[in-house]
């Protein structure tokens, strides 16, 4: 992986021992004083450089937070209650990390005077009028997980506004990569999964339903534009800006893998959104962020079990360019 941009910072990674903000980490460690809130509940230390310093403990619990957050320059906030279904479940328990957690965080950083970067989400938009989706489109989400993720937007906006916090949210499409596992990961790691035993690969509903898939290594790149820009106080879409059914998606995992396994539907899932799809226009102007995997890379990648880097050359130069004029 390529030296990050970000250099000589203290920063604090919530939830960085999870999918997302393990990479996000890996990327800051080689250059940076990197600090790790996460409670391990999904996370894997293994996930984890040697360099980091760690504080076990959880999100909601202030003075974790307060240990783990002091003098810290930027914060990224990735600690989540990431399922669906868990908060369709558990609304109030998944409130409590996504948003009331969430809260502390923008306090404290309000203490430390440091940036925060929160992970926003598609659900905000709910079911979609129009596709592609821009950040101007209706916020009308459909799971107690979309609205805890757009009163986190709204805050995390307000925030800058109310009190000068430089804050930026990033709306995460449909994220994959290596990493995500276990019972609430994304359709493409179940998909691998099924399709590397030849069992049957599952489809809730009829796979006709759009998606959005990004990945991880462009995800970190959008964190660390996010974390130089002056244009904060926005919210931004992170995706590709191009579609795929999951019927197709379905396909092109079997090929990948050079699987035997059909391809079978079940009942679609309560509520579904039907199709997603990132409009992407505001962050390549204004982060610079251009997405850069495409989907039968990405998944090549995972089945190869090759590295993809988030950081070239041309972007370290660039970021370490907003870095310095600040």
């Amino acid at each position: 992986m390529d030296s990050p941009a970000i250099r000589d910072k203290t920063v604090l990674v919530t939830g960085g021992a999870g999918f997302i903000g393990s990479h996000l980490v890996e990327a800051l460690a080689p250059h940076n004083e990197v600090r790790v809130l996460d409670n391990f509940s999904s996370g894997d230390r293994t996930n984890l450089p040697e360099d980091v310093t760690i504080v076990e403990g959880d999100i909601r619990d202030p003075i974790a937070l307060q240990q783990a957050a002091r003098g810290v320059d930027i914060i990224f906030h990735h600690a989540a209650v990431v399922s669906v279904s868990q908060s369709v479940d558990a609304p109030r328990q998944s409130n409590e990390t996504n948003l009331d957690a969430s809260l502390l965080v923008l306090e404290q950083a309000r203490q430390e005077d440091a940036r925060v970067i929160v992970a926003s989400s598609a659900a905000v938009y709910g079911h979609p009028d129009e596709l592609p989706v821009s950040e101007t489109a209706s916020t009308e989400p459909s799971s107690p997980y979309g609205i805890q993720k757009l009163a986190l937007d709204q805050y995390t906006r307000l925030y800058e506004d109310l009190y000068g916090l430089e804050t930026v949210a990033l709306r995460y499409f449909n994220a994959y990569g290596p990493r995500q596992q276990g019972p609430y990961s994304g359709v493409i790691s179940t998909f691998l999964e099924q399709a590397r035993a030849d069992d049957p690969i599952t489809i809730e509903g009829d796979g006709e339903q759009t998606r959005d898939f990004v990945h991880v290594s462009d995800i970190v790149r959008a964190n660390l534009y996010a974390a130089t820009t002056d244009d904060v106080g926005e919210a931004y879409n992170i995706g590709t800006g191009t579609r795929i059914s999951i019927e197709e998606l379905a396909e092109t995992i079997r090929d990948a893998t050079d699987s035997s396994s059909s391809i079978v539907h079940r009942d679609p899932r309560p509520g579904d959104i039907r199709h997603s799809g990132a409009d992407v226009t505001r962050a390549k102007r204004t982060l610079g962020f251009e997405p850069r995997v495409g989907l039968e890379c990405g998944i090549q990648s995972l089945v190869d079990g090759t590295r993809l880097a988030p950081v070239d050359d041309d972007t370290e130069t660039l970021l370490e360019s907003a870095t310095n004029s600040r």
